[in-house]
């Protein structure tokens, strides 16, 4: 069984940071691109980031661009997500995924998909 657990989720406040952990098993994806999605309570999903198989290509949604950044470990099965100047509209549970065939922004083009860890940034 492939799984992806998401972890790292927690309350913060504005400005602080925060680093999400995606941890894969049952099979590894050191060929193929992995994300970060992200939904706030009553919105839609969103595409966060995405890096290629081998780190070399990285794409951000323009809201985070500049904040977040995402790396991953191929040896450890795991990509991260590094949030740096948390504001509230970050707010929102945060879903990694792997594999994407397709539009790499899409959430249904992904293969394998977590089941997200909770983001909330508050004073």
């Amino acid at each position: 069984q492939v799984l992806l657990v998401e972890s790292g989720g927690g309350l913060v406040q504005p400005g602080g940071s925060l680093r999400l952990s995606c941890a894969a098993s049952g099979r590894t994806f050191s060929n193929e691109p992995m994300g970060w999605f992200r939904q706030a309570p009553g919105k839609e999903r969103n595409f966060v980031a995405v890096i290629s198989w081998s780190s070399s290509t990285t794409y951000y949604a323009d809201s985070v661009k500049g904040r977040f950044t995402i790396s991953r470990d191929n040896a450890k099965n795991t990509v991260y997500l590094q949030m740096n100047s948390l504001k509230p509209e970050d707010t929102a549970v945060y879903y990694c995924a792997a594999d994407p065939d397709g539009d790499w922004s899409k959430w249904g083009d992904y293969a394998y998909r977590g089941q997200g860890t909770q983001v909330t940034v508050s004073s």
